[in-house]
C-alpha cells in the first residue's frame, strides 16, 4: 500500500472556495482523522479521494482502487435483513458465520435476520459499518460514523471497529476529538 499524496487541490463551488494550494499525505496502514468545523470541506475532499467530484486544480496519487466507505447516511436496502446487508459487500470468500460474528460483535446479536426497516437508528449505523468493515478494501473512509449512538454504544462499537482496521489505511471524519484519540489517530485540522 502507498501513502496518498494529495498535491496543490483548488476546489470552488460557484464564489466559495473549499480548497485552495491544499496538500496533505495520508500515511499508508494508518488512521487519519479530518477534523473541522461544518462547512470546511472535509466531505468535499473524501468526495474528491473517492473521484465522485474533481478537483479544479491539483492531483491525487496513490488513491487505491477498493474504497469502503460509511457514509453520514446509513445507505441501506430497507427490506433486507441485517444479514443480508453486511454480506451484499463482504470480500470474497467470507462464510455466514463471520459475517453473523461481526454483527455480534458490534452489538447486534439477535437482530441478523430482522430487516433494517425495523431496526433502530443507531442499530442501522452498526449494520453500516459492519457492511464497510467486511467489504474488500485498501482504504476505508468513516464520514462520521459514530452519530445517533449512546456514549455506551459508541465506545463499544470504536473499540470493535479500531481492532477490525488496525493495519489498514483509514480516513475517519468527526467533530469529536475524543473518538479520534480512541482510535489513536493522525490528526488533520482544516
Amino acid at each position: 500500500m502507498k501513502d496518498i499524496i494529495i498535491k496543490n487541490i483548488s476546489k470552488n463551488f460557484g464564489e466559495k472556495t473549499v480548497f485552495k494550494n491544499f496538500n496533505l499525505i495520508i500515511p499508508a496502514d494508518a488512521i487519519t482523522c479530518i477534523m473541522g468545523p461544518s462547512g470546511s470541506g472535509k466531505t468535499t475532499l473524501i468526495n474528491i479521494i473517492m473521484g465522485f467530484i474533481q478537483p479544479d486544480e491539483g492531483s491525487i496519487e496513490g488513491i487505491p482502487d477498493k474504497i469502503s466507505a460509511v457514509f453520514q447516511e446509513d445507505r441501506l436496502f430497507e427490506n433486507y435483513s441485517a444479514l443480508s446487508n453486511a454480506s451484499v459487500a463482504a470480500r470474497d470468500g467470507i462464510k455466514k458465520e463471520d459475517v453473523i460474528k461481526c454483527l455480534s460483535d458490534i452489538g447486534l446479536k439477535g437482530n441478523e435476520k430482522k430487516a433494517v426497516k425495523e431496526l433502530s437508528g443507531g442499530m442501522k449505523r452498526r449494520v453500516a459499518i459492519a457492511r464497510a468493515i467486511l467489504s474488500d478494501y485498501d482504504l476505508l473512509i468513516l464520514d462520521e460514523p459514530f452519530g445517533g449512538l449512546d456514549e455506551e454504544t459508541k465506545l463499544s462499537v470504536i473499540k470493535y471497529v479500531e481492532k477490525s482496521i488496525r493495519g489498514k489505511t483509514t480516513i475517519f471524519i468527526t467533530h469529536n476529538k475524543t473518538e479520534a484519540e480512541l482510535f489513536n489517530a493522525k490528526i488533520v485540522q482544516l
